[in-house]
């Protein structure tokens, strides 16, 4: 058997490609040794010295073979470097990459571009730890500037004040600012250069007051270089897509009562459901769950120009007032979305449950199906609680009544599956006609809500195991194990509040739910919930299964959203071909490119999520902006050496209260506690502590916010009694209306 060391130096001489059988087949060992490298892999993988990433063990910090990367900066010698785009911070600064540039135009990537790479075994040197060969370029950079057109005083030109701190202030052509006034966000192209003085520009477009959404949200689009705007060739294709007006080879189900359930004002519909008792005497109690999605594939071709774009977008993206859709609106709310009483093109899954909610059964069908009714999950929920309207009164006894009957059926199975059941309220902003926040809530969870995410998780299962069963090349989604150094962490944060982990042994969900559950309804849930978040893995897209940790589940693939999500749409493919369900299916040749899509597709949904993430967190700065000195309660969501971070309990906003502002006295920050401790007094501040701060700066261009700390601190478990200065209470707590933000903005799966 190879020694700890000699498998480390194996690991590390194959980044990303090293899995059990590769290192068993190194090492010659055979039969029952197999079962001493599987315990070593598992003490080295306990121990933090690996972790397991895709069937494949790497050490921690290292590269996958294949992934996304920003290019940079240049070095010395004028190479091109890069850093990786999904790099988690916990594991200190991204490594430099040098990038190998190809000879087409596709792998030549310039400054500012991102690019799909993969790694080399060429020797980097000079300040890059690693060399890889670029794929593909995924985004060019953007030749407008976005910046704050700023006014001078007399005969003066404007200039624009760019979002990008490291960019130069910009003179702008004051004959052509398209209506641009003093304070308005605006993009603006470079026109010419003098040798001295800054740069001249004209502005392109102007997006408006920097308090409205569109242009908080333009900030988010440009800094992670989204791609928001449909190339002629892919907008032509759209218009010129028919739509399905014949059954042809289409089963018809257009007799089902399919219905859809969305937010009251989504406009892409691309999920539908139906439930019957089972009929059959052997399943007594069981239940048939019926899930059509929109037939995405029929429109979207592979090769077509809509699928290049798609396949670059990877994901719609979703802002308080607005959409970015993968597809354009002809296809995605029109085309495809399943609107109420129209003819609509599906896959669709038939499933049969039984009384335990274990699934015993699911066929897919390629079918013509007609949407019985559009519901809200409000009205729907109202309906089954006893209040009807003149829609669901028509649908409670036959529809909706043996939807929720099927539910209560399926809910079973996901209890015994036990997945991780994480409760964290999303916030929500209300924003007022002009685009500004009127409030900030926290939409209520209802069971119409559960009711759609456990309907499209075993549709989802079901179309795994359909393509793993036909040995389909398939793109599952894939949740990792948390890494022992989180689970370190995690577990030193638990003990400052007398609660324990186990210290080894294989983690199941239910070992985090037991956690949650016992602080269920206490000061601490919130932040425990977040803490334990923290601490899982990312999900991902990757052709090789390693399961779903949170869903609890082996196997698992994205099925139900292929109008908003590219990896659905391969999955649509998959069936379609291996079913022999019609001629668009996986194209020939996809085996070998699966780990680049995924690759591609899991950094697309990342940038995503930070610009959304971006956008709130700027527009609730701007809402709070005109609060300054005012005072909120809240709770230390974290804790560092320079100060500690404040979440505010009315809005969730998160602001920051630095070290030197606390008192007289100096805080040393307390790792293992999580706290900042006075050198002189021992007074205390503790992560999950409550505390009052006044609001006293607000930069919205960070999304960020400043408070000053008024309550005191704890010495030994006790608050220390001191005067807190007065201030004016900060505004009402927003409004609770569950009017819905216009944003479909459900991601119901993990």
């Amino acid at each position: 058997m190879p020694s700890h060391e000699d498998i480390m130096a194996f690991v590390a001489d194959n980044p990303g490609r090293a899995g059990k059988r590769e290192i068993a087949r190194h090492f010659g060992i055979v039969g029952g040794a197999r079962i001493h490298l599987k315990k070593m892999l598992k003490d080295l993988s306990d121990e933090g010295f690996l972790e397991k990433r895709n069937k494949r063990m790497i050490r921690p910090g290292d590269l996958p073979p294949v992934f996304v990367a920003n290019i940079v900066a240049r070095d010395r010698d004028g190479e091109l470097l890069g850093v990786p785009v999904d790099w988690d911070e916990d594991a200190g600064e991204p490594p430099k990459i040098l990038i190998l540039t190809g000879k087409t135009k596709t792998t030549q990537p310039g400054l500012g571009d991102r690019a799909l790479i993969r790694l080399s075994d060429v020797e980097a040197g000079g300040e890059a730890e690693h060399a890889a060969r670029v794929i593909k370029v995924l985004e060019k950079r953007q030749g407008a500037i976005l910046g704050i057109l700023r006014s001078r005083d007399g005969n003066r030109p404007p200039y624009l004040e760019p979002i990008d701190r490291k960019q130069r202030e910009l003179d702008v052509d004051a004959t052509d600012l398209k209506e641009a006034e003093d304070g308005d966000l605006v993009s603006v192209q470079v026109s010419r250069s003098g040798r001295y003085g800054h740069p001249r520009a004209s502005v392109v477009e102007r997006f408006g007051s920097l308090k409205s959404e569109k242009a908080v949200s333009e900030i988010a689009l440009q800094s992670h270089g989204i791609r928001h705007v449909f190339p002629a060739s892919v907008e032509a294709q759209a218009e010129a897509a028919k739509p399905v007006d014949k059954l042809g080879k289409r089963e018809d189900w257009r007799q089902i009562p399919l219905i859809t359930i969305d937010p009251p004002d989504a406009k892409d519909h691309d999920d539908a459901v139906y439930a019957e008792p089972d009929e059959d005497p052997q399943n007594d109690g069981g239940y048939i769950a019926y899930v059509a999605i929109a037939d995405v594939a029929h429109y979207v071709t592979p090769g077509s120009a809509m699928d290049r774009e798609a396949a670059l977008r990877g994901n719609s993206v979703y802002f308080p007032d607005r959409v970015i859709p993968m597809l354009p609106e002809r296809i995605s709310n029109q085309l495809c979305s399943l609107r109420e009483k129209e003819d609509k093109p599906a896959l669709a899954v038939r499933m049969v449950f039984d009384k335990t909610g274990r699934k015993t059964g699911h066929t897919f069908h390629r079918v013509l199906m007609r949407s019985a009714a559009k519901l809200s999950y409000i009205q729907a929920q109202k309906a089954i609680d006893g209040t009807t309207d003149d829609k669901t009164e028509t649908l409670l006894e036959g529809v909706l009544k043996p939807l929720w009957a099927a539910y209560a059926v399926l809910k079973k199975g996901r209890d015994a599956r036990e997945p991780l059941e994480l409760d964290l309220p999303e916030r929500k902003i209300k924003l007022k006609e002009d685009g500004t926040v009127d409030s900030v809530y926290v939409p209520e969870r209802l069971d119409a809500h559960k009711l759609i995410e456990e309907f499209m998780i075993q549709a989802n299962v079901a179309a795994a195991e359909t393509l793993e069963r036909k040995k389909s090349p398939l793109l599952y989604r894939v949740h990792d194990a948390s890494t022992p150094e989180k689970l370190e962490s995690l577990k030193d944060f638990l003990s400052t509040i007398s609660m324990k982990l186990p210290s080894s042994g294989g983690l199941r969900p239910s070992v985090f739910n037991g956690i949650l559950a016992k602080v269920k309804d206490t000061p601490q849930a919130n932040l425990v919930n977040e803490v334990v978040l923290r601490s899982q893995a990312q999900a991902e897209y990757a052709p090789h299964n390693i399961g779903h940790f949170g869903l609890n589940l082996r196997r698992y693939a994205h099925f139900t959203s292929p109008i908003r999500r590219y990896a659905d749409l391969i999955v649509h493919r998959g069936l379609i071909s291996a079913l022999g369900l019609g001629k668009d299916g996986l194209p020939e040749g996809i085996e070998s490119r699966l780990e680049a899509i995924g690759a591609e597709i899991s950094a697309a949904e990342r940038r995503a999520m930070l610009a959304e993430r971006d956008t709130i967190d700027r527009l609730i700065a701007l809402w709070m902006s005109e609060h300054i000195g005012a005072t909120f309660r809240g709770r230390i969501a974290g804790v560092v050496k320079s100060g500690m971070f404040v979440r505010l309990e009315e809005t969730g906003a998160d602001g920051f209260v630095p070290a030197s502002t606390i008192g007289a006295d100096y805080y040393r920050y307390d790792e293992g506690s999580h706290a900042l401790i006075g050198d002189k007094t021992g007074e205390t501040y503790q992560l999950g502590d409550q505390v009052e701060v006044r609001l006293v700066e607000a930069a919205p261009f960070a999304g960020a916010l400043t408070f000053e700390l008024l309550s005191p601190g704890r010495i030994a478990g006790k608050r220390i009694r001191k005067a807190a200065p007065k201030a004016r209470r900060g505004p009402p707590k927003g409004n609770r209306s569950t009017t819905s933000p216009k944003n479909k903005g459900r991601r119901r799966t993990s």
